[in-house]
């Protein structure tokens, strides 16, 4: 199997997020930066643990600049095999989608995998897009898969139950929670992610759809009304008048 696993860069959980150039794009100081969770826990380690069952390659890709190497040396500690950077700073999802697309349309990769969505846009859009201009099946917040051969089963979580798709690659996938246990690195890999090959590619030309406006903040949280156990009926009235949740 030739796994491409598309991977970002995005805030720590736990970072205090602000804006500046008149709230139009992230104030990076002091922010410490990860592999998105859902691109590492999920899609990556799954595309490992099908190229231990199966043999193959799995390579990481990123558009980003110089500045997301250290992140992408991260997706090489815990065992992708070597990584590509297309050389941008992306504005909006199709001009990433675009870039991962033109980079992987003539390498023959068996399956792309991304998470289902990045932790600071939350979009979703990437993987849709990238199974478009590919035009290849795509399955959005897939949370199991398997492989035997060039075919494969894939669960997705549905309301009220489950879904189980049969596809053949080549084929795009978003990977939700449930599709396989995060991965630490160890020693031994991070050692070998300081050696193993990071491709810096040039980005094809592309025009940016979208253009970002304004960020805001939301809205500060008002002070708790504790309400006595005894008074319900205070509680339901505060919840249909004030909160406007009944």
């Amino acid at each position: 199997m030739n796994i491409l696993v598309c991977i970002s860069k995005v805030p720590d959980t736990t970072a205090k997020i602000a804006f500046t150039d008149g709230d139009t794009k992230f104030d990076t100081n002091g922010v410490q930066f990860i592999v998105n969770p859902y691109d590492e826990w999920y899609a990556l380690v799954r595309a490992l643990e099908i190229k231990e069952a199966a043999g193959g390659k799995v390579t990481v890709i990123n558009v980003g600049t110089a500045d997301n190497d250290p992140t992408i040396r991260k997706a090489l500690a815990i065992g992708a095999d070597d990584a590509v950077r297309i050389n941008m700073d992306p504005k909006d999802a199709m001009t990433t989608a675009k870039q991962i697309t033109d980079y992987a349309k003539d390498k023959g990769f068996d399956m792309i995998l991304c998470g289902k969505e990045t932790i600071d846009y939350n979009g979703s859009q990437v993987a849709g897009m990238i199974a478009a201009l590919l035009e290849q099946p795509y399955i959005s917040y897939a949370s199991k898969l398997d492989m035997n051969g060039n075919s494969a089963t894939i669960e997705r979580d549905i309301q009220g139950g489950k879904e189980v798709i049969e596809v053949q690659a080549p084929f795009v996938l978003s990977a939700a929670k449930g599709m396989a246990e995060a991965r630490i690195p160890n020693m031994r890999g991070i050692m070998a992610a300081r050696t193993k090959p990071l491709e810096v590619v040039e980005p094809s030309e592309s025009a940016d759809a979208t253009e970002i406006v304004k960020f805001e903040l939301p809205a500060a949280k008002g002070d708790c009304k504790y309400i006595d156990a005894e008074n319900a009926g205070e509680l339901l009235e505060l919840l249909r008048n004030e909160a406007k949740v009944l």
